[in-house]
């Protein structure tokens, strides 16, 4: 039955058939009251509102197949994604730290070389020129 469907959409994570079916059923009795009022009435205002409800029916419409195109995740996947992350960020620390423990220099043609430098304690030694 489509009201215990779209109840239970409720409870569903994205966009399901019925909740859409609603949204568009809602719209188009919305857009087609609002011009019976207009040709009755002649009145700007509900042209006004009219032109609003189509904008806000076209942002929905854009807003659902958005959510369509989008890969809902569960959580256990959101966690696995998230270890992964922090595990590249943990690599790229500790990479970063190696290359710190390089001097770079310009050569004559404008390229530029790393040169490993020995640390003894926590300060890198002088080179003699």
């Amino acid at each position: 039955m489509f009201i215990i469907d779209l109840w239970e959409s409720i409870f569903t994570p994205g966009t399901t058939p019925a909740l859409i079916t609603a949204t568009h059923g809602s719209f188009i009795l919305l857009i087609s009251s609002l011009l019976v009022l207009i040709y009755v009435t002649k009145s700007i205002h509900f042209f006004n509102l009219l032109v609003i409800a189509v904008l806000l029916y076209g942002t929905v419409i854009w807003f659902i197949s958005e959510l369509q195109k989008a890969k809902l995740q569960s959580n256990e996947e959101l966690n696995a994604a998230k270890e992964k992350k922090d595990m590249n960020n943990q690599e790229n620390q500790e990479n970063q730290e190696n290359q710190g423990n390089q001097e770079r220099f310009e050569n004559l043609d404008g390229n530029t070389t790393s040169v490993p430098v020995k640390v003894v304690g926590d300060k890198p030694r002088k080179r003699k020129v």
